[in-house]
């Protein structure tokens, strides 16, 4: 335990206040405030609204009472997700829901310490709960609505740290974390998006790793009308085949898609076990092996070409 606490930083911020706390404690313990007490407890500041009055010394005690308040949240959650982020044997999912959930239960039990401690009578908060309530659902609908998302993203573990995922707008990235608004993903340009999780939950997501992390590349190539189209069609195979990233299972396939304008087309699918390591670099590799196999067996690649004829050549003349 102490090498933990021995682990955990401490603010400037933090021994200031807890050095003012003490000091306050202190002189109170000993009675050096009570002129003070009396002073600020007096009838000339008190002030009465309605039928309830408040004296000054009331205010900075409820004041003080809430700095304390919040300095142990604070302390709380730093020592509480301190704690939960060393749990190495649950997966980064499942403690960043035990995170998510430490901190919703602290924040409710200190909002209902902060009434107890100001005096608040909860049955009170019966008479504006119903306005209360409308006021946050329109002022708080989209951070209500990402805050639901996010637990929902952690308890199906649709989306997780680590996983690459594209959006429905074409971002396109790995997931670093979800947080309790938004998550962060990273791109290949090492941009930092910060996405809603609302948009994970109610538009589409590609998620290329959720169950494994295979990905399939496609190659569209067209060759001339006088080529040997069992020839080319193996010819592609076997480049696909030659590259060390390219999968066993399933085994790369050529098509022949259709008779073009000026080109027989082809299309090439090979997969690769490790999406994650980049799809573009075994894709350029694959079309440097097809041109130097088309090559060596003078198989060609056509280009568009037109001809011009001119009906009255006499008058260019």
């Amino acid at each position: 335990m102490i090498k933990f606490l021995s682990k955990i930083k401490v603010s400037f911020i933090d021994w200031l206040v807890a050095t003012l706390i003490l000091l306050v404690l202190t002189f109170s313990f000993f009675g050096y405030l009570d002129p003070i007490k009396k002073l600020l407890a007096s009838e000339s500041l008190t002030f009465e609204i309605g039928k309830f009055s408040i004296s000054v010394y009331q205010v900075l005690k409820g004041f003080m009472a809430l700095i304390i308040l919040f300095w142990l949240v604070g302390i709380i959650l730093n020592l509480g997700e301190t704690r939960l982020k060393q749990l190495r044997k649950i997966k980064a999912s499942n403690r960043a829901l035990l995170i998510k959930a430490f901190q919703v239960t602290v924040y409710f039990l200190a909002f209902l310490i902060g009434l107890d401690v100001l005096g608040i009578d909860l049955t009170a908060l019966t008479v504006f709960g119903g306005a209360v309530g409308i006021g946050l659902g329109f002022g708080l609908q989209k951070i209500t609505s990402n805050f639901i998302s996010g637990l929902i993203l952690l308890f199906e573990k649709s989306v997780e740290a680590g996983d690459l995922v594209e959006i429905g707008n074409g971002t396109m990235g790995f997931v670093k974390q979800t947080g309790a608004r938004y998550t962060l993903i990273e791109t290949f340009e090492s941009r930092e998006i910060m996405i809603p999780n609302e948009d994970f939950i109610t538009n589409q997501v590609t998620n290329w790793t959720f169950s494994n992390s295979q990905g399939r590349i496609d190659i569209t190539i067209g060759v001339s009308y006088g080529s040997n189209l069992d020839k080319v069609s193996a010819l592609i195979v076997e480049a696909a085949k030659e590259h060390p990233r390219c999968a066993t299972e399933p085994k790369p396939e050529c098509f022949l898609e259709n008779f073009g304008d000026s080109s027989i087309n082809f299309t090439l699918y090979f997969w690769v076990d490790d999406i994650i390591a980049g799809r573009k670099r075994p894709r350029s590799d694959v079309l440097f092996t097809i041109w130097r196999k088309f090559k060596k067996h003078n198989i060609e690649i056509p280009f568009p070409q037109r001809d011009l004829h001119i009906k009255n050549p006499e008058k260019l003349k």
